[in-house]
C-alpha cells in the first residue's frame, strides 16, 4: 500500500530576485545545471519537459505543471513504482535583489521504496540547493 511521503530541502540563499530565479527555472533546460554529476544518465531535455534515468528509479519523465510569478513551480512526473510525484520550488525576495528558494517532493510510495529512497532524495535535494546557492548566471537561459 502507497503513502503520500513529502520531502523537502533546507532554504537557499540565491544571488538574484525571485523574478530572475522564476524565469530561470521556468526553462527546463537551466536545470541541468543543478544536478550533481553521476545523479541521472540518458537527459532528454526541452523547454517545459525532460526526461532521464535514475539508477535506484529507472526513466522519469517530469514536466512543469504549475508556474504562479514569480513565488512557485510544480514540476509533475512519471516516475517507475510511484503512483504520484511532483517537486516544487518555492522563491520569495528576500532582501531585494536577492532571494530564498526551497525544494519539495511529494511522492506516493510504498513504506518499503520510502524506506530505501529517503536518504538519497535528501541529498540530491540539498546538492541540487547547494548548486543554486553557489550559481551566478542567473540571467544567462540556455
Amino acid at each position: 500500500m502507497a503513502e503520500i511521503s513529502n520531502f523537502e530541502s533546507r532554504t537557499g540563499k540565491l544571488s538574484c530576485s525571485a523574478g530572475q530565479a522564476f524565469d530561470f527555472l521556468t526553462d527546463l533546460r537551466n536545470l541541468k545545471r543543478f544536478i550533481p554529476g553521476n545523479t541521472i544518465s540518458d537527459l532528454a531535455i526541452e523547454v517545459d519537459s525532460c526526461s532521464f534515468r535514475v539508477d535506484m528509479l529507472g526513466m522519469v519523465r517530469i514536466h512543469i505543471s504549475e508556474k504562479v510569478r514569480p513565488g512557485k513551480i510544480v514540476y509533475s512526473g512519471i516516475v517507475p513504482q510511484i503512483k504520484d510525484f511532483s517537486m516544487s520550488v518555492d522563491i520569495r525576495d528576500n532582501p531585494p535583489g536577492n532571494s530564498e528558494a526551497k525544494l519539495h517532493i511529494r511522492a506516493e510510495i510504498n513504506p518499503f521504496l520510502k524506506m530505501m529512497a529517503a536518504e538519497p532524495v535528501r541529498n540530491v535535494l540539498g546538492k541540487i540547493i547547494d548548486e543554486m546557492e553557489k550559481f551566478r548566471d542567473w540571467g544567462t537561459t540556455i
